[in-house]
């Protein structure tokens, strides 16, 4: 199962004695580099939490509702810059509240605090200087939610056509955190950007049940045939980012679909279950090995009596996988795995390795000895860059995937 390690550097100090926490308060001020975040009014707002979860969830919530009130006051007073940034950063406020849902005993807030997190996204969408476009990308008789980002003035007549980046978020990622992590930088430099919300993802999870998938070549290509057949959009430079749990989507994706001139996953991701069952002891892994499921669910089941913080988040970490059971859980994740099909990606990519990596630590490497011609960029606590995405690095890391995304098409 998912869960966020100790890390050994000492960068800046710890903002939490919980890791995960910890993590997240590290990512979430990350975002201010981008507007998604104000470092003080996050550190206030979690400064007296303790270790209660409950505080955790409230501290996020009513920090969410303070800003979008601040947002919604500057909209009425016609203050139209002012109640943008309030907006996004509400937002990506909420957005951790409703992961904060997987320590509560009463997970009935998690669609309504979805809704408010997707709500102030929305404004800030409707307020923010930006041209953007909410799209529907046709996905097996159904539509996945989109945002298409225009750079420039590319929605003018003769226009010329832009190169474009697909982000792909990872396993509990909002598209706020998109923003920060690939958006923000893309427009900068050009390029247009799209996010979506795909299987298992955000309003797909919980407001229509639809379960993540692991052959994601299967969403990768419908998203593609959508922005290639874009009039703004030049088809030969399409470019995918993959950020956490999407460096094995993209991955998969790409070994199945190669039309994208250039691809980035940060990290790189070969097989998912490796974190869930670094938490899971050796014993029961072998039962489940040699398919005792029965004999693995019930031992499970009496560890997470003694734990029910980590049922908790056991349950809500694998809602997305659609199986009930431990077992059949560890068995679904572990068809999360590229190491058949890294080898015959085609499209040039760039892997991130940050120092620290919690979750999927020697995989980039790991996956870049997979991807023919792949190269590695490494990151580390001396440049204020470790641990999983580099949340304290964001600006260096948009630096280093752009300026490489530039070289490979040519910029």
């Amino acid at each position: 199962m998912p869960r966020h390690g100790t890390h050994t550097s000492e960068l800046a100090g710890r903002f939490s004695q919980d890791p995960d926490w910890d993590y997240e308060i590290r990512t979430t001020l990350g975002g201010a580099f981008s507007g998604a975040a104000d470092v003080g009014e996050v550190l206030a707002a979690v400064a007296d939490v303790g270790k209660d979860h409950r505080a955790w969830f409230r501290a996020w919530d009513a920090l969410g509702e303070r800003v979008a009130a601040v947002g919604e006051s500057s909209a009425v007073a016609g203050h139209r810059v002012s109640a943008a940034s309030a907006f996004l950063r509400a937002s990506s406020y909420y957005a951790v509240a409703v992961n904060a849902v997987a320590g509560l005993e009463d997970e009935s807030p998690l669609v309504p605090t979805f809704r408010k997190h997707r709500a102030a996204w929305d404004r800030w969408v409707d307020l923010v200087d930006l041209d953007v476009e909410r799209v529907q990308i046709d996905y097996e008789g159904t539509t996945l939610p989109g945002y298409f980002f225009r750079a420039g003035d590319d929605g003018a007549p003769g226009s010329v056509p832009r190169p474009v980046v697909i982000a792909v978020n990872g396993s509990d990622g909002s598209l706020t955190s998109l923003w920060s992590a690939c958006v923000s930088g893309a427009l900068r430099r050009g390029y247009h950007a799209l996010v979506f919300d795909g299987p298992g993802q955000q309003s797909m999870l919980f407001e229509h049940g639809v379960p993540f998938r692991p052959d994601f070549e299967a969403v990768l290509t419908p998203v593609l045939d959508t922005v290639v057949a874009r009039p703004d959009v030049d088809p030969e430079r399409v470019t995918v980012y993959g950020i956490s749990q999407a460096g094995y989507w993209v991955t998969r994706a790409l070994a199945f679909e190669h039309r994208p001139a250039a691809a980035v996953v940060d990290p790189g991701v070969v097989d998912v279950a490796t974190s869930w069952e670094r938490e899971v002891p050796k014993s029961l892994l072998k039962l489940l090995d040699k398919g005792d499921d029965h004999a693995f669910d019930r031992d499970m089941d009496l560890g997470m009596r003694f734990s029910k913080g980590t049922a908790r988040t056991w349950r809500f970490r694998a809602r997305p996988y659609g199986v009930d059971g431990y077992a059949a859980t560890l068995r679904e994740v572990r068809r999360y795995d590229a190491t058949e099909v890294a080898g015959r990606v085609t499209t040039p990519m760039l892997v991130t390795s940050p120092e620290d990596e919690q979750f999927w630590p020697g995989q980039s490497e790991r996956l870049a000895g997979m991807v023919p011609g792949a190269t590695v960029v490494t990151f580390s606590d001396g440049e204020g860059a470790s641990g999983h995405c580099q949340p304290l690095a964001r600006a260096l890391t948009e630096q280093r995937m752009f300026d490489w995304l530039d070289e490979r098409l040519a910029r």
